[in-house]
């Protein structure tokens, strides 16, 4: 059964219970994840023994607010609006990414999922070789990517075709607001005489990056360009709870493109229903790249 003809065939309660929203699992799921990121900053912060290999553990949290990001950009982490845009602007912060700008860029991902002219993700340069494999896997080009298109949208340069008129003064406001906290935050470092935030923050999210950019990898690489069918364009990798949980579900991705309005915590219940008709899975993410890898040599 295609995607689309599995929606419909969902039945109004099904529906309902896919689709309840909750502040507090939303609530209870972000506690524990910036929990950790605020007490590994601390020992990290105390320089006790071995304090420099905490850095990475750091990072991959850090950087793993983004499916927290995504999440709230459907306004489905949280049954409140609100909460979903606050915590939305604020991991946004934290991970250098426009959160309005983002939302506008992913819905236009969702409406043209794997289109090869109009699915912004497919608009960087394809990676066909190993070496651009590894440098897309470093991190380096997507931070370079988030800084560029918060000084664009800071100048008003909002060119994107997804960005509609009535968003952008919005959109260059939000990225005037983030080079404000930016700039504060170096500000008062420098008078401070402090590089903590250059411990907690910086250098782990560079450290980080490499393990978002081989899980985002997974979502829909090696899949087939163009068509409608999510279940055959999009790939739901089947891990283990960890990581699951450190990604808030998303590994579930053909479930989440299915049915966007399905909030993280029910997306394993939708699993459940969707599994005889998934066309690309993988046992994990160490599977797929090998995969990857292997295709990319060959």
């Amino acid at each position: 059964m295609e995607s689309r003809e599995f929606i419909k065939s969902l039945t109004r309660g099904q529906r309902e219970m896919l689709t309840r929203r909750s502040d507090a699992r939303g609530l209870l799921h972000l506690a524990g994840h910036v929990g950790l990121i605020l007490l590994i900053g601390a020992l990290i912060a105390m320089q006790g023994p071995g304090w420099p290999l905490l850095m990475l553990p750091q990072g991959i949290l850090i950087v793993f607010l983004f499916p927290a990001l995504h999440e709230t950009s459907h306004r489905t982490a949280f049954k409140s609006l609100w909460l979903n845009k606050l915590v939305s602007s604020m991991c946004g912060v934290v991970t250098v990414l426009p959160a309005e700008w983002f939302r506008y860029f992913h819905i236009e991902h969702h409406r043209f999922t794997q289109d090869p002219t109009r699915d912004p993700e497919l608009h960087a340069p394809k990676i066909t070789t190993l070496p651009q494999y590894l440098w897309h896997v470093s991190g380096l080009p997507i931070w370079v990517s988030h800084v560029k298109t918060i000084l664009k949208n800071a100048t008003g340069r909002i060119e994107d075709p997804f960005v509609p008129e009535h968003g952008r003064v919005a959109i260059q406001r939000e990225a005037q607001g983030m080079l404000l906290i930016y700039a504060v935050l170096f500000i008062g470092s420098v008078a401070a005489g402090s590089a903590i935030l250059l411990y907690v923050w910086i250098i782990p999210a560079v450290l980080g990056q490499p393990f978002l950019r081989l899980f985002l990898l997974a979502e829909h690489g090696l899949c087939p360009e163009a068509g409608t069918n999510i279940f055959e364009n999009t790939r739901t990798t089947l891990t283990n709870p960890v990581i699951r949980k450190l990604a808030w579900n998303m590994p579930f991705h053909a479930e989440h493109h299915a049915f966007p309005a399905v909030p993280f915590h029910a997306l394993e219940n939708m699993h459940m229903l969707t599994r005889p008709h998934l066309k690309v899975t993988e046992t994990g993410y160490l599977a797929f790249h090998r995969k990857y890898i292997k295709r990319l040599t060959r």
